[in-house]
C-alpha cells in the first residue's frame, strides 16, 4: 500500500521560516521528509515523526550550490514504495517532480527564485565580469526546467497575497495563498527586558546595517543582534565601538527563546519581504515589532496595536522615532493584541488549511 505523503524540500542550513513550515508539515500531516543537505546550524529533525532521507547532495564550492541541488533532485532514486502525494518546498526540490508521475503534486512556493527574476539584477551587480557571465549561464540554464516543473503541479501555494501576485507576474501562474505556520506554545511571553532584538538571518536585504545605524544614535537603547550570517563581520565591524550593541551568534533554540521572551520588542527591517516568520514569532511571545511597510509584513503585522511600521524612505529615522516611543509600559500594553494576532497564524490553522488540498 502506498505511503500517503511525503515532504521534499532544498535543504536545512539556516534556523528560518521555510524550515519551520517543513517540519511543521512533517508532523502536521504526517509525512516522511527528504531533503538534499542537512547542516550544523539548522534544526534538531529527530524532531520529525516520519521518516528522514537526507540526499547529502550540497556542493561545498561556492555557486554553484543551486547546480548542485537541481542536479540531485533530477537524478533523485525513487524508493520501491510511492507516495499519494507529495509536496515540494524550496527552489531546487520542483525539479524532483518527474519521478513522481502518479501522485497529486503539490508545490509551496515560498517564493519566485528571486535570483532568476525580480533580484536578478541585485545579485548580478554585485559580481565581476567573468562570475557575472557564469551567474547568467546559471540562471539561463536553471530557470526552462524549473517553470517545465512548476508547470507538472496540480496546485501552487504560497505563503502571501504579496508573493500570490510575484507569481501571477513573474511566471504567470495561479496559486491560492496558505499562510505560514507558528507553534503559538512554543513562543512565549516570559518577562519585560529592557532591550530589543533583531533575529534576523545576516543578509544584506535584511538591512540589520540600518538597525545599528540608528542604535548609533541612540546610546541610551540597548540592541541585541542574534543569529549570523554572511554579513556579521561587517555589521560587528559597524558596531565594534557601540557599547550597546551586542551580538549573540547562532544559538540554541531555547537560548533564542529566552532572548525573545525577555526583551522588549523586536526590529525586522528587510526589503521585499515575501511573508516574515520573524513578527508572528515576536508577536506570539507578546512582543511588538519594529518592521518594514511593505511585503509580507503588511498581512500579519497591525499598525499601532502589535507593532510600528518604518519607511524605506525613511528607515533609520523611523527606527529610532519608534524605538523611543516604544517604552516599557506601551510595549505592555500591547502584548495581549500581539499574542491574538499570532493565534490567527497558529499551526493548527496551517495543517488544515493545507489538508483542503490534498
Amino acid at each position: 500500500m502506498p505511503k500517503q505523503t511525503q515532504v521534499i524540500h532544498d535543504m536545512f542550513q539556516i534556523k528560518g521560516g521555510g524550515e519551520r513550515l517543513v517540519i511543521a508539515l512533517c508532523n502536521g500531516l504526517p509525512a516522511d521528509l527528504l531533503t538534499a543537505h542537512i547542516g550544523p546550524h539548522t534544526f534538531d529533525l529527530n524532531q520529525i515523526d516520519g521518516q528522514l532521507q537526507n540526499l547529502d547532495a550540497l556542493s561545498g564550492i561556492h555557486g554553484i550550490k543551486t547546480v548542485s541541488l537541481a542536479q540531485a533532485f533530477k537524478k533523485l532514486k525513487v524508493a520501491p514504495h510511492s507516495y499519494q502525494q507529495i509536496i515540494y518546498s524550496g527552489v531546487a526540490s520542483p525539479l524532483a517532480v518527474k519521478h513522481f508521475k502518479g501522485a497529486r503534486n503539490i508545490f509551496y512556493c515560498h517564493t519566485p527564485p528571486r535570483f532568476i527574476y525580480d533580484k536578478r539584477a541585485h545579485y548580478a551587480a554585485a559580481l565581476n565580469p567573468l562570475k557575472r557571465m557564469a551567474f547568467n549561464g546559471l540562471v539561463n540554464w536553471f530557470k526552462p526546467q524549473y517553470e517545465r516543473a512548476i508547470k507538472q503541479m496540480d496546485v501552487i501555494l504560497t505563503n502571501s497575497k504579496y508573493v500570490q501576485s510575484r507569481i501571477a507576474d513573474t511566471i504567470g501562474f495561479d496559486s491560492e495563498v496558505v499562510y505560514p505556520p507558528c507553534d503559538t506554545q512554543h513562543f512565549k511571553w516570559i518577562d519585560q527586558g529592557d532591550y530589543f532584538l533583531s533575529m534576523a538571518r545576516h543578509d544584506d536585504l535584511k538591512r540589520i546595517d540600518s538597525i545599528i545605524h540608528a542604535f548609533l544614535k541612540m546610546p541610551d537603547k540597548k540592541l541585541v543582534i542574534a543569529s549570523g550570517g554572511s554579513e556579521t563581520d561587517r555589521l560587528k565591524n559597524m558596531a565594534r565601538e557601540a557599547k550597546n550593541i551586542s551580538f549573540t551568534g547562532w544559538l540554541q533554540e531555547s537560548e533564542m527563546l529566552a532572548l525573545l521572551g525577555n526583551c522588549l520588542a523586536t526590529l525586522y527591517v528587510p526589503l521585499d519581504e515575501d511573508f516574515g516568520m520573524t513578527p508572528v514569532e515576536s508577536m506570539s511571545a507578546g512582543k511588538p515589532v519594529i518592521c518594514s511597510n511593505h511585503g509580507g509584513l503588511l498581512e500579519t503585522v497591525i499598525e499601532n496595536e502589535t507593532g510600528y511600521f518604518a519607511s524605506t524612505d525613511t528607515l533609520e529615522a523611523d527606527i529610532i522615532k519608534h524605538v523611543n516611543q516604544l517604552s516599557k509600559q506601551r510595549a505592555n500594553q500591547m502584548r495581549s493584541a500581539c499574542e491574538n494576532r499570532a493565534a490567527d497564524f497558529d499551526t493548527q490553522i496551517f495543517i488544515k488549511k493545507i489538508k483542503e488540498f490534498l
